[in-house]
């Protein structure tokens, strides 16, 4: 039987992914300026909801906000705790074009609007307000990427339930523009050497204190690439690289530093669904044995879905 899972093509899906991860990060970014900072950055993470990626909400005097990138309506979406609705079309244009009608609809509600104007984790950034490329947004391809996700993220919330100590959210890093979630050890982790372009030092140490086990799916964004699963261990144990790795499809990408799956590998097989599980659960296995982790007190059984 045929997947059901949807196809990514990178030369037709780019220019939309860019667009929408430049836009992601406009919202991460308010939140870094106007929320209190959480344990390894999570509270400036989008969440995956129906529609898109959400916000979460910030407080501004007596209101609270949100901001979801809704790829069903192609908007940035504002709500408010007042009732107030409004939105900028993702199909703006430019980069300038979105900046300047998301800073001007904030504007007109009285809601904090100033943010960091630069991107973060992409070459060679141009500041939002001076990316004046026309990019072209396809609906097509941003509804792909929301029909991926709701296949992804409750397979990821399942794997996620296995675990009873400290782990993530299902979230969404815009730096990067992937989905991830993480399981720790309790142990804290050498200082990250750091120099990852593009992500301050002092980000890098906070997001690596301490031992994890670290799982997502990438899409490619600014940066066009085939969309993979990925999972990775820091600090990373010896023997790690060469680990038996699950499925067949997966391996070890020496130039990412972590296992790699093809989305296409998992949307082409037979289950998805247990060959995506089959791929979280063996690169945890695999850090958790090296890193010598108390899995029985870290573990529990989670019927499947």
């Amino acid at each position: 039987m045929a997947s059901d899972w949807p196809a990514f093509d990178v030369e037709q899906d780019s220019s939309t992914f860019a667009v929408l991860h430049l836009a992601s990060q406009m919202l991460g970014k308010l939140r870094v300026a106007h929320a209190p900072w959480a344990n390894h950055g999570w509270h400036v993470t989008l969440l995956p909801v129906a529609e898109g990626l959400i916000m979460p909400a910030i407080a501004a005097g007596p209101r609270r906000f949100t901001l979801t990138l809704d790829l069903c309506a192609h908007e940035i979406r504002l709500r408010t705790s007042g009732g107030d609705r409004d939105s900028v079309p993702l199909d703006s244009g430019s980069i300038s074009d979105l900046h300047r009608g998301l800073i001007g609809m904030l504007d007109r509600h009285g809601l904090p609007s100033s943010f960091h104007g630069r991107p973060n984790e992409v070459p060679d950034a141009v500041p939002f307000a001076q990316d004046v490329a026309s990019r072209s947004y396809s609906p097509g391809s941003a509804e792909r990427l929301r029909d991926a996700l709701a296949r992804i993220v409750p397979i990821f919330d399942w794997f996620r339930a296995g675990f009873v100590g400290k782990a993530s959210p299902v979230h969404f890093f815009w730096g990067s523009f992937d989905l991830a979630v993480t399981r720790f050890s309790g142990r804290e982790a050498p200082s990250h050497p750091g120099g990852i372009p593009g992500l301050p030092d002092r980000i890098t140490r906070e997001a690596y204190s301490h031992e994890e086990s670290s799982a997502g799916f990438w899409p490619g964004g600014v940066t066009a690439a085939e969309p993979i699963f990925y999972s990775y261990a820091y600090p990373e144990p010896d023997g790690f690289r060469a680990a038996s790795m699950a499925p067949k499809s997966a391996r070890f990408d020496e130039t990412l530093g972590e296992f790699v799956l093809p989305y296409e590998a998992v949307r082409r097989s037979a289950d998805p669904e247990a060959e995506l599980m089959a791929f979280l659960q063996a690169t945890y296995d695999a850090a958790a044995e090296l890193l010598h982790w108390d899995r029985a007190a870290l573990e529990r059984e989670v019927a499947a879905p």
